[in-house]
C-alpha cells in the first residue's frame, strides 16, 4: 500500500507545482517515481542506502 501512497503523493506534488506542456509531464513523472521509491523504502522492500554508499 505504501508505494501507491508515495506514487500518489509525488504525482499530486507534481501537478500542484506545474501545469501544461512536456515539462509538467516530466516533473510529474519524476516526482511520482521518487514517491514510489520512497514508499517502497518505507515499506522495507528496497534498501536505498545501497544506492548512496560508496564501495571500496
Amino acid at each position: 500500500m505504501w508505494p501507491i501512497v508515495g506514487l500518489a503523493f509525488g504525482s499530486v506534488l507534481g501537478l500542484a507545482g506545474a501545469f501544461g506542456g512536456f515539462g509538467a509531464f516530466a516533473l510529474v513523472l519524476v516526482l511520482g517515481l521518487v514517491g514510489f521509491l520512497a514508499g517502497r523504502a518505507f515499506q522495507g522492500e528496497i534498501d536505498l542506502a545501497e544506492l548512496f554508499t560508496r564501495r571500496n
